[in-house]
Parts: C-alpha cells; structure tokens; sequence
C-alpha cells in the first residue's frame, strides 16, 4: 500500500477504536449507576425490573456486581479511548493488557464451570447459605430477592429446604418459606422432605444446560470483541513506531 492509503487505514481504525471503546466507556458509566442505585434504592429497582428475577444474578449481590463490572467497563473504555485518541503507546498497551487479563480470566471460569460445577456448588453454598441464615427475613430488600427468584424458579434454597435449618426465619416462624412446600400454608420439615423442592442452584443450572446454545453464542461473540480489540490495539501499538 502507498503510505496515503496505510495513512488512511490507520486513521479509520483509530476512529473505529474511539467509537468502540467510547460505547464501552458510556456502557460502564451507565453500569455503575444503576449499581448505584440498587445498593441505594433496590426496592424501586425490583419493582421495574421484576421480570428479572429468574435471572442467575439473584443469587448474587446485584448491586456490587454491577458496579465492579461498570467500573472495569469505564476503566477499559478510557484506556481504548483516551490511548487512541492521544496515540498514547503506555495506555494501548494497558489496554491491551487489561483485556488479555480479562480474557483469560474468562477462559479458566468457563474451564471451572464446566469441569468443577460441584466445586462451584461448594464455593456458592460456603458463601449464600450463611447470608439465608442470617439475612432472609431479615433484610427485606434480600428476602424480597429470594421470595420473587423462589417462586419465579421453582426451588427452595441455595441447595433445599435445610439451607434455612438454624435460620432467623426458622426460628421466628417455627417452619421454611413456603415455596420450599409448594407454596403450602404450612411447611415444616416433614412437607418439605416429601415435596423434595430442589434448590435454586440446581434449578438455575438447568436452566443454564437447557440454554447453552444462546449462552455460548454470547460468549463467543464477547471473546470476540475482545480479540478483535486486542488486535486493534496492538496494530496502532506498532503502527505508532511507524509513524
């Protein structure tokens, strides 16, 4: 190529870099404050966004997800941004690590979830089902959380109804939720073995299994944004030398 037309093709990728990475950025500022605004106001967010509550994000902390996520968002699209735009060698580089380091980290969870799922059950029962004991009736922008997702999926639970065992709830209501007994009035111990009610994980598992087509499109298509930015930013990386 004449060097007007590599001039040219640079000049259009790093357009191209700004956009994306802008989208990015925008796409992370607006992350991080409906973040905000769950862990400020959740009851309002529920309420517009019941629909949600089948979601896996329920068993999670929406809010701090949502703002660890935006906030990674906002720092990887300045990097692209601010690096392309300013030609920056040190920022397109950053970038570029950021997102290996993302993608790699992506790559080993995918490898987890798929060959360590009852180690993932281990690591979710040592962390949600102590927060069910403690929390659940407790907390009513959590047990209103756990009550919509209980009912919209079906289960009882992290894993079943003995996750609420020693519970605040079970002390104070002398029996589980009612979505562990089929939404029986009453639902002691003895209801609860005979529904057999299975946990959320597992439900939630299922759910993830029946749609692993659409979630490995998803995931196909976001690592391939990011190899694509990766090699984006390492083409204006080397064409900086150049210039």
């Amino acid at each position: 190529l004449s060097p007007g037309a590599k001039m040219g093709c640079f000049t259009f990728i790093k357009v191209m870099m700004i956009l994306f990475n802008l989208a990015i950025f925008l796409s992370g500022g607006t992350l991080l404050g409906v973040g905000i605004w769950v862990k400020v106001d959740g009851e309002s967010f529920l309420k517009i966004f019941g629909t949600l509550s089948t979601s896996i994000l329920q068993v999670v902390n929406v809010a701090y997800l949502l703002i660890v996520i935006g906030a990674i968002l906002l720092v990887i699209g300045f990097l692209g941004c601010y690096g392309a735009q300013k030609e920056s060698k040190c920022l397109l580089m950053m970038f570029f690590s950021v997102v290996l380091i993302i993608f790699i980290a992506e790559v080993a969870a995918a490898v987890v979830a798929l060959v360590f799922t009852g180690l993932a059950e281990t690591l979710l029962t040592g962390l949600v089902t102590p927060l069910l004991k403690e929390k659940y009736g407790v907390d009513d922008t959590f047990t209103h959380i756990w009550n919509v997702t209980m009912t919209e999926v079906h289960c009882c639970g992290l894993n079943n109804y003995t996750d609420f065992n020693n519970s605040y709830f079970y002390e104070t209501h002398h029996g589980y939720p009612r979505q562990c007994c089929d939404m029986q009035d009453t639902c002691n111990s003895t209801v609860a073995a005979e529904m057999a009610v299975q946990g959320c994980f597992k439900q939630i598992l299922e759910e993830i299994r029946t749609n692993a087509g659409v979630a490995g499109g998803v995931a196909a298509g976001i690592a391939a944004l990011e190899i694509a930015a990766m090699a984006v930013s390492m083409y204006l990386y080397c064409r900086l030398d150049e210039k």
